[in-house]
Formats: structure tokens, sequence, C-alpha cells
């Protein structure tokens, strides 16, 4: 019988931006700032969610992993008796990925499952290219790229059929990144790096992020219209990132951060920019609403791009508070998916499992289904 090779990699510092309203954690001073306002690892518990669903098959592969927080102590802690490539460091930067995938390809990998963002399916495709397949456990602040799952389950769930030898359909998917300078300056400028074989299933794994659709506009301006004449007295309104929420302010003759989080109160700014730590303070007092717009062609509502609106926020806040908004074409850019939400708290998640409305226009809504990941 031939035993599949799995390589996972694990970059441990991956998504520690985005609670802290960072956008990102690209570079040494990002870092050390994120530590300092709180940011803990997420990534690790991300991957353990993946690796789980193979242990049933972990005694049947062979695994190859980074050491220590790369993946090491994960697959230790979850019974995985693995093969450690690449030596272990007293601080992780992003050259540790390139290593140690290039080590895992040259060991003959037929799969590499990895977590993190964007940057890091750059390192993944610098070294390897499209030469062994991959599937992205989503645990960064930025995922734009294709080769991600959904959710960290997702990943495991495709590794587990690619693995058991399950008939998969491999496509060549997008890596996707966006200068993170520019994007803490309200900027978005994605790039496209190049392609990797993902192993697909439509139902698991992301579509890449799509832009604007045109005839947009005249939806957003009547849907803004919408939300500020029915915004109740000392009510917090916390408002999503993104150019559908964008008009909301600046009708409002408020300051807009495009790509973060930012309150609202009697129609006044409250504060800017604000990460998890801030909202939650701000919930200490107040009665609140949030109002979120849905990624074009992915179909999140939360958990990419706007990680300040944490489990433990959506969960103070209530289902019954979210007012989601997005035009009729940006929800028939889905084709019947449901929208997606990935707050990294399973229980929080599991509460929006069913139907909400949408506002859609200055006078309609449309009920569309979601489903917790």
């Amino acid at each position: 019988m031939n035993v599949l090779k799995l390589g996972f990699i694990v970059n441990p510092i991956a998504g520690m931006g985005g609670k802290v309203g960072l956008k990102g954690t690209d570079g040494e001073e990002v870092l050390k700032k994120a530590i300092e306002l709180g940011a803990f690892p997420e990534a690790p518990e991300k991957a353990k969610k993946a690796l789980e669903i193979l242990i049933p098959i972990k005694d049947q592969i062979q695994m190859l992993t980074g050491p220590g927080s790369m993946g090491g102590e994960e697959a230790i802690e979850l019974g995985f008796k693995p093969n450690i490539v690449g030596e272990a460091k007293e601080r992780y930067n992003q050259e540790d990925t390139e290593i140690v995938a290039a080590e895992m390809a040259c060991h003959g990998a037929d799969l590499i499952l990895f977590a993190g963002g964007d940057g890091t399916a750059r390192n993944l495709f610098n070294v390897i290219g499209d030469k062994v397949p991959v599937i992205g456990i989503p645990a960064g602040v930025k995922i734009h790229s294709g080769v991600y799952a959904n959710h960290p389950r997702s990943a495991g769930e495709v590794a587990l059929k690619y693995l058991q030898g399950e008939e998969m359909e491999i496509k060549e998917m997008e890596v996707m990144d966006i200068d993170e300078e520019a994007f803490r300056q309200g900027q978005v400028t994605a790039k496209l790096y190049g392609y990797m074989k993902v192993p697909f299933e439509p139902e698991l794994v992301q579509n890449q992020k799509s832009g604007g659709i045109v005839g947009e506009e005249a939806a957003i301006d009547g849907i803004t219209d919408k939300i500020i004449e029915q915004m109740e007295e000392d009510i917090l309104y916390i408002i999503g990132s993104g150019t559908s929420t964008r008009p909301i302010m600046e009708k409002l003759g408020l300051p807009n951060t495009l790509l973060g989080i930012d309150l609202v109160k009697n129609r006044k700014l409250v504060a800017s920019d604000v990460n998890e730590k801030d909202i939650l303070k701000h919930l200490e007092d107040n009665k609140a609403k949030i109002i979120v717009t849905v990624i074009g062609g992915q179909g999140y509502i939360f958990g990419r791009g706007n990680q300040q609106l944490s489990g433990e926020v959506v969960k103070r806040v209530g289902r019954e508070n979210i007012i989601i908004i997005a035009s009729k074409q940006k929800l028939m850019s889905l084709e019947g998916r449901p929208l997606l939400v990935d707050t990294g708290d399973d229980e929080v998640n599991s509460m929006f499992n069913g139907y909400m409305k949408v506002r859609t226009s200055y006078t309609e809504e449309a009920i569309h289904m979601l489903k917790g990941l």
C-alpha cells in the first residue's frame, strides 16, 4: 500500500493583528504592536481544528511538519507521530515557512495543509509553485486567495478526502495578496502572484474575493438612506468595514475607516478604527447594533477582514441586532450559496444557522440562508 505524505505547516503569528485592528501581522514592528495591544496566537487552535478531522487516518499517513509552533506541537498534541523538517528557532519569521515548505516538497509531500493568510500562501508559492497540491486553513487577517478552505474544519475535510483517494478535481486557484501598509491607509491594492493546485470541493473551498459589480451604486445609495433613516437614538452602531458601509459614514458627514470598524451613536462619531477590546468596553454601557456587508464572491459577513467583530462581540450584541446589507447583484453572485459566519467561536457561529433578512435597497429586503462554520 502506498503511504501518502502530508505536509503540515502553521504560521503561528497569522491573524494576530485582526482583533486588535491592525489588519495584518507582516513585519516585526506590526507584530510587536499587536502583542502590546493584547493579541495572542490563534492560528494554532485553528490548525488543530483541521487536523482533528484527520485523526481517524493518522496511522495511515506519513506526516511532515514544521518544528515547535510551526506544526509539530499541534500534531504531537493530537496524537500524530510526525517527522519534523526544518530547525526550531526562537522567533518565527516568514522565511521559515518557505524553508519548511521547500523541504516538504523535496521529501515528496503529496499534499501540504497549511494555516495562515495571504502572506503565508505567497510564501508557499515562492518555493513550490504548482508542484505540490495545497489546501489552506484560514487563519490570517487577509484571505483574498482562492487556495483556502472556507473554515478550518473544511480544510481538514478536503485533506481527508484527498488522502483517502476520493476522486477530486484539482483546480489552479489564485494566490492573491495586498499591500498591508496601503491597506492600513484604506487602500486595497490586490495583486495576483500566481496559481497553486488545490483539491477542489465547491462547498468547502472558498472563492476568490470579487470586486464591486456594475450597477450596485444606486442600490447601495438606497440602502444607505434606509439605514440612516432607521437609526435609533442612544443606540451604539458598530459600522463594519467595506465599501458598502462607507456611504453610511459619508452621508452622516463622519470620517470613515474603510477597512476598519467605526462606532456611531446619535449620528455622531464615538470612536474610529476600533479593535475588539475597544468595542467590548463600549458595550459595557451601551445597547448596540452591528451593520455588516457581504464579501462579494465569498459570502462572509463575519470572519474575513473584520475579526474585530469577534465571537464575544457578536454574542454580546445578539443575533437580533445584526443588520446585513448587500445589493441584489452581490447576493446573486453567490449563486445560491449561504452567507457565512466564522467568528472563531463555534457556539456563536451556530447561532446564525438559518435565515436572516438582508437589506438590498431602500424599499426591499431579501431572506437569505446563513451558515455558521
